[in-house]
């Protein structure tokens, strides 16, 4: 699943016009990069949920045929943006009952997803990443392979993570951050992570946009 449905306040005026994961990053959307390393890595189904200017998503990246994976789009619109856990539940009848990777549509990375990835015993993997300069205190620490709330070193939460559908399942259909839901399994230490040091930028400002399009890829 990528998470699509955001208005990007912080993008404004970008956003007014198109939504976030539109946004060129060396003149391909950022939401078509995703796109494309997930048919690459042997991922056939993609959700996408929208809201903001929804329409204009599906009016792009129509069925996904191609790129030669089957695109369904789980519509906000009539509800407003139900946020990342929202979203994540309203989308849970189109994302079935065995793991399923969920991914930020604003960030640009070369992470390898993996379409067979074993949670094992947890409910969540996260990926996290060296902290950015726009968030230096981080989100997460890890213990070993465990995520914890707490440590002597944090990291960001990259937007990147597979997930078990009950970890959702006994949620409202609701606005609702996904940032508590994760902290509060964490602190029942049923999460694993696992720290990235590859490519990942979080293009959540116009000034970050303007710089990743003068690096060079």
């Amino acid at each position: 699943m990528i998470l699509a449905a955001g208005r990007g306040e912080r993008m404004r005026p970008l956003t007014d016009v198109l939504p976030k994961p539109l946004l060129q990053v060396h003149g391909k959307a950022l939401i078509v990069w995703h796109i494309e390393k997930l048919a690459q890595k042997g991922f056939e189904e993609i959700i996408i949920n929208i809201a903001h200017l929804g329409h204009k998503i599906p009016e792009i990246l129509g069925d996904g045929a191609q790129w030669g994976v089957k695109i369904s789009y789980s519509d906000e619109r009539s509800c407003g943006a139900l946020e990342s856990a929202g979203g994540i539940i309203k989308a849970l009848p189109l994302l079935g009952t065995e793991t399923f990777l969920v991914l930020n549509g604003d960030i640009f990375c070369d992470y390898d997803f993996d379409p067979a990835f074993a949670l094992q015993d947890k409910l969540a993997h996260l990926v996290l990443v060296p902290n950015p300069p726009h968030n230096p205190a981080g989100d997460f620490a890890l213990e070993g392979a465990l995520l914890c709330n707490e440590g002597e070193k944090k990291y960001t939460f990259s937007g990147i993570a597979y997930y078990n559908p009950k970890m959702f399942q006994a949620k409202k259909e609701e606005k609702s951050a996904l940032a508590p839901l994760l902290r509060e399994m964490a602190q029942k230490g049923i999460l694993s992570a696992e720290l990235y040091h590859g490519v990942w930028h979080d293009i959540g400002t116009p000034q970050r946009l303007e710089a990743i399009n003068e690096e060079k890829l």
